[in-house]
């Protein structure tokens, strides 16, 4: 996971860290598989099975980001449980900042340096979101003591092969080496690899082109070569090892299976045209009934459209009706409601008018009026009195003014 350890330095990164998060993944859904992901979370939320790409981009094929969001947070929150840390399971309106926080909470509780903004992971997919997940299912992993070790290829048994060095020919004695003793239980070890006898048939060449030229003349006795060759021939089975890529294969196939086409043609043919003739023949009669059915229903089928067409003119009547009786009980409607307004009036008055609160009122009313023009009265005469006596005095310094000027004015004295 060191390509997670800058990633915000693009050029430092090579040409494939594009396609890294596609290994990462998938190598995420095979540890989720271990962890029986299908059984502890698919099942229990009613989920489909995750694709191989399913985290790495956004939307994937039909899928939507809140579903991927959602899956995410479900898958990690089983994942922390799982790696021994108790953590609650979110729901699907939980708030998405504060559910990725917790997660890379955890994550950071792991040892797992998380050197992102927690946004990156609110898509729901990406890089980020699967170096997150499979860093949890690392952990669940090893809390439950799994370990991934190296893959052991098995060995192929190779024959014994062996070179001619020194002489080209192949003598009986060079022959008895190459070949082993026969066993019963394995056979294979009887065989003679065909690719060792080219290459020892190259070697030999190249030795023979190396030597000098000159005449070379075999000394082995023909009829003791010959019941040699009859005792070894049985022992002597050469072994071509078919190549599955081979194109030479692959044409002999296509010829074979050619070959059990056209044979297995040949048988089907007939039972398909035997097949062909019962469908047509089963076709003219379902026509047959059918114009038959045709005939001896037309006048049904005439009265049927007839009576649609009566019963489609009923409902326009009806429809028609039906709105005049909605309008008038509309109009019936507004007419209660105005008498139920009198009615309420009515009641009002007349309540009104029994009730003998309002005499007794004008009464009281009265009986103060009067006291009031009583007050009024004795008022007025006090007023009355006031005006006579101030009338009465002021006629009085009149007289009295008027009697002074009669009075005549002393003699000027000595002194004046």
């Amino acid at each position: 996971m060191a390509e997670y350890g800058r990633r915000g330095e693009e050029d430092e990164r090579g040409p494939g860290a594009a396609h890294q998060v596609f290994v990462v993944m998938e190598c995420l859904l095979e540890k989720l598989k271990l962890l029986s992901y299908e059984e502890e979370v698919l099942a229990k939320h009613n989920m489909k099975n995750l694709t191989r790409h399913y985290f790495v981009s956004s939307p994937y094929l039909d899928s939507n980001p809140g579903e991927q969001f959602y899956m995410f947070t479900i898958i990690a929150a089983w994942l922390i449980n799982e790696a021994g840390r108790p953590f609650t399971e979110p729901q699907e309106y939980d708030e998405p900042n504060a559910t990725v926080s917790n997660i890379l909470a955890e994550l950071r509780a792991f040892g797992v340096k998380v050197d992102f903004p927690p946004s990156k992971l609110k898509s729901g997919s990406g890089e980020f979101v699967c170096f997150v997940l499979d860093r949890l299912a690392e952990e669940a992993l090893r809390r439950k003591g799994f370990s991934f070790k190296k893959p052991t290829y098995p060995t192929e048994t190779t024959e014994e092969e062996s070179v001619m060095e020194d002489d080209a020919e192949l003598t009986l004695s060079k022959v008895e080496e190459m070949i082993e003793e026969p066993d019963d239980d394995d056979d294979e070890e009887n065989m003679m690899d065909l690719e060792a006898l080219k290459l020892r048939t190259a070697h030999t060449d190249a030795e023979l082109s190396s030597k000098p030229d000159e005449i070379l003349e075999s000394t082995v006795d023909a009829a003791e070569w010959n019941l040699e060759v009859e005792r070894v021939l049985p022992q002597l089975k050469v072994t071509v090892r078919t190549d599955n890529k081979d194109w030479r294969i692959h044409v002999d196939q296509m010829h074979q299976h050619r070959d059990g086409i056209k044979s297995s043609l040949k048988e089907a043919k007939s039972y398909l045209d035997k097949l062909q003739e019962d469908i047509g023949k089963t076709l003219e009669k379902v026509s047959s009934r059918e114009k038959y059915i045709n005939n001896q229903l037309e006048n049904l089928i005439q009265e049927y459209r007839s009576a649609q067409a009566k019963l489609s003119e009923a409902k326009e009547q009806y429809q028609q009706a039906s709105g005049g009786v909605t309008e008038r009980t509309r109009v019936l409607a507004e007419i209660s409601e105005e008498l139920e307004k009198v009615k309420q009036e009515m009641e009002e008055k007349g309540s009104s008018m029994s009730d003998g609160a309002p005499v007794v009122k004008i009464k009281q009313s009265l009986t103060k009026l009067k006291q009031e023009i009583v007050q009024m009265d004795v008022r007025i005469g006090v007023v009355q009195h006031t005006l006579l006596q101030a009338k009465l005095k002021e006629k009085s310094n009149m007289t009295r003014d008027m009697h002074a000027t009669n009075i005549p004015e002393p003699a000027a004295g000595p002194f004046t």
